[in-house]
């Protein structure tokens, strides 16, 4: 009997503890949505829900052949909306759409305010010698953003690494880091924890006004000699 008692205990604990881990992980789980189903928001999609995320894309039409198909690939209870409803339902919002598009996409989202606003668009044109260039621009997209979401807390994020990457950062054969920018310390912090999440190094590198530095990084990478590249960047060793 008094084995018995002993046994019952263990179980008891070990459910608590199951519980307590189970509600801890929920409590830490975020609802995304992912504006557009093309390569970057399929990828981020899909990743993100593996991580136990509810994952809302957000398409011009939800019921498409390639809409169901990709909530086939990412599962986890992924669902489709238009973008408006995709972004009421969720706290963190992955503008995963042509940079060109940014303006119009973000008008038509609703109310941001207080969302964060994750933006991987990097604005480019080429040139007529073939190498992409940096619009003629005032300021960075980002910052554009912001200003027409006002409220919202805009992060420059996953815009220096292609999609294959987010899909597999393996592919990079070595550690691949992730800059971001942001005023908000609070909503960069849970970005970089979804970044990490999937395998990736995340640095805070500023406030949103360097996200035209962040941005220029897609020059490097898409006009590197012998193809792209991504970025890693280690820390300098401490200094006494």
């Amino acid at each position: 009997m008094e084995g018995l008692r002993w046994l019952r205990a263990l179980v008891v604990k070990v459910l608590v503890f199951a519980a307590v881990f189970v509600a801890a992980e929920y409590a830490s789980a975020e609802t995304i949505a992912l504006i557009g189903t093309g390569n970057v928001g399929a990828a981020l999609g899909q990743r993100f829900a593996e991580q136990g995320h509810t994952v809302v894309y957000g398409s011009r039409d939800p019921t498409s052949a390639d809409v169901i198909e990709l909530l086939a690939a990412t599962g986890h209870g992924a669902v489709a909306l238009s973008p408006a409803q995709a972004a009421a339902r969720s706290r963190v919002v992955v503008l995963a759409v042509p940079w060109t598009a940014t303006e119009a996409v973000v008008r038509g989202l609703g109310d941001l305010s207080g969302k964060i606003v994750v933006d991987p668009t990097n604005p480019r044109v080429m040139a007529a010698d073939g190498f992409a260039d940096y619009p003629p621009l005032p300021d960075s997209n980002a910052e554009r953003i912001a200003r027409w979401a006002p409220g919202a807390l805009v992060v420059k994020a996953f815009s220096t690494l292609g999609a294959e990457t987010m899909l597999d950062p393996r592919l990079a054969e070595g550690p691949v880091t992730i800059p971001i920018v942001g005023d908000d310390r609070a909503a960069k912090e849970i970005v970089a924890k979804l970044a990490r999440e999937i395998g990736l190094e995340a640095v805070d590198v500023g406030p949103l006004r360097h996200a035209r530095i962040v941005e220029g990084l897609h020059y490097l990478r898409a006009n590197a000699l012998g193809g792209r590249v991504n970025f890693h960047f280690p820390r300098d060793p401490a200094r006494d």
